[in-house]
């Protein structure tokens, strides 16, 4: 089961210091870079009795009984192979299925990661990372060519004009707004009444982390942002993000919505946290997600109630 644990000082403003444990940035698997060139290697570890796969379907694989359904290579169908690592001493591999019909009772990482072992989450993020870049990239972005795999799934080559894709990630800011003893939790329009997280955003092209999150900030809600400080990050396969966690200490405190990403936004205290959260009016997102671990970092224990 995931968890998240804290070592926080806090202050009236936030935490002084904090020292998550973020669900899903743990080292879970060693990753065996210096391996993934060599095809006979990786030919002799796929037939190693040793060897466990996660069967992928799209973003979907199989899950039962609490656990991750990982099989040997003896009788599995076609798909292509991405060599993830290693744990406990075996060699791990997702395999993309070219046939996605066994996949109808399959899950998503949404439904069960909170539910997964921190090193099965692991290894499903880095398999789920690697397959949604392997189904959008299909043709080189250059010329059009087909794209042959390399790297055991790492790389991407254009067979016509030779030019070099890697996998991408695309960093995002998330951050905890602070003011005296109050945090900035805000909602957007799709979601159910009473469902708030913090604040985020993509940061944009030639930006620094803590730019972002006074931009974001602004964009939002109108509120100035004085001190940033690192909180964490966390990977977000979906497709290709690393969240990076922030508390920014507000300037300004009047709120003003840009009414598109967000729709409202509330200033709480401690106490108003508490007593919302208890009482089922106040939602916050679920125990895997690092706006959680932000919120709960804040506040200076776990709260009840998730999405």
């Amino acid at each position: 089961m995931l968890c998240r644990s804290y070592s926080v000082a806090v202050t009236s403003s936030g935490p002084a210091s904090a020292h998550p444990d973020v669900a899903l940035s743990v080292r879970s698997h060693d990753r065996v870079g210096s391996r993934r060139t060599d095809e006979q290697w990786l030919e002799d570890t796929w037939r190693s009795p040793d060897t466990r796969v996660l069967r992928m379907a799209g973003s979907r694989f199989p899950y039962g009984e609490g656990r991750v359904e990982w099989v040997t290579t003896t009788d599995l169908p076609a798909g292509r192979r991405i060599f993830l690592g290693e744990e406990g001493g075996a060699a791990r591999f997702a395999l993309m299925l070219e046939d996605r019909s066994l996949s109808e009772d399959w899950s998503g990482f949404r439904q069960v990661g909170a539910r997964l072992s921190a090193t099965d989450a692991g290894l499903v993020i880095h398999a789920l990372a690697l397959v949604e870049w392997h189904q959008a990239h299909r043709h080189c972005p250059r010329c059009g060519g087909l794209l042959a795999v390399g790297d055991a799934g790492h790389t991407l080559t254009c067979a016509d004009c030779g030019t070099q894709q890697f996998p991408r990630t695309d960093p995002a800011v998330i951050m905890a707004v602070t003011h005296e003893d109050r945090c900035l939790l805000g909602r957007q329009p799709r979601w159910p009444e009473g469902r708030y997280s913090t604040l985020a955003g993509f940061v944009e092209p030639g930006e620094s982390l803590e730019a972002a999150v006074r931009r974001e900030v602004a964009e939002e809600v109108g509120i100035e942002v004085a001190e940033v400080t690192y909180f964490g990050n966390q990977p977000w396969p979906f497709p290709s993000s690393l969240m990076v966690g922030f508390f920014a200490r507000a300037l300004t405190t009047g709120i003003s919505v840009d009414g598109e990403e967000i729709s409202d936004a509330r200033w709480f205290t401690r106490e108003q946290v508490r007593a919302e959260t208890e009482a089922g009016t106040l939602v916050l997102p679920g125990g895997i997600s690092i706006s959680r671990s932000l919120v709960e970092a804040w506040y200076g224990e776990p709260l009840p109630g998730e999405w």
